[in-house]
């Protein structure tokens, strides 16, 4: 993954001083994720869907049926991801000056298929481990037919930027006065209790996702 050298599509021009441009930050954003929004044009419309999604070295992956029209666009044309945490309510003294601390990252690209049975198979394996560690250890791998009717397809990393909030407010000299609460409401996902199927409640809880441990970013050194 390459983000030491935004190009033109992935240069932050608004706002800026919360771009984050190096590989740590944006592997960091997209494992504390499962799901991704996707923008793509098919057959003359625009659409932007959800997606589950992992990440796997340089590379973005997402799973689907063989003949979906999502599958299918993807392969056909470029497409813009998005994945993004909201991560605190940002309360100031003036209405204006309200905001929110986030997480974000945007990949621009072309997907391609994973085709080959192993690499499949790897691809299923690392998007399983990603939401519950350990746990292809204890549960029947997709079989050959499975895999043959699932579309895994991969997003290069090369043109993907990080957008980062995550301080407090930023009130103006004349409203510091102004006798209001003003900080930050943190928000944060987490899992709740287990809900086990019948049966199997008496077995070995799993594990958390690898998402619920996730930092966020560096602080910022500017507003």
């Amino acid at each position: 993954m390459s983000a030491t050298a935004p190009s033109r599509r992935t240069e932050i021009k608004r706002k800026a001083q919360r771009a984050h441009y190096e590989t740590p930050t944006i592997a960091a954003i997209i494992d504390a994720a499962f799901l991704c929004h996707i923008a793509f044009t098919a057959e003359g419309s625009v659409h932007c869907l959800p997606t589950a999604c992992w990440r796997s070295g340089e590379h973005l992956y997402i799973h689907g049926a063989n003949n979906s029209r999502l599958i299918n666009a993807l392969l056909a044309s470029e497409c813009s991801v998005c994945i993004s945490h909201l991560d605190g309510l940002v309360l100031a003294r003036s209405a204006f000056h309200h905001s929110m601390n986030y997480r974000s990252v945007v990949i621009y690209g072309q997907f391609a298929a994973v085709d080959e049975a192993s690499d499949k198979a790897a691809a299923m394996a690392a998007f399983l481990e990603h939401v519950s560690p350990g746990r292809n250890a204890h549960v029947r791998a997709a079989s050959p037919g499975e895999l043959a009717g699932t579309r895994i397809l991969r997003l290069a990393l090369s043109e993907a930027v990080a957008k980062v909030r995550n301080w407090g407010a930023e009130d103006s000299a004349e409203d510091m006065n102004i006798p209001v609460w003003a900080g930050v409401i943190p928000l944060a996902s987490q899992a709740g209790a287990l809900q086990p199927e019948a049966g199997s409640g008496h077995f070995p809880p799993p594990e958390l996702p690898l998402a619920q441990a996730a930092q966020p970013a560096p602080a910022d050194d500017g507003l």
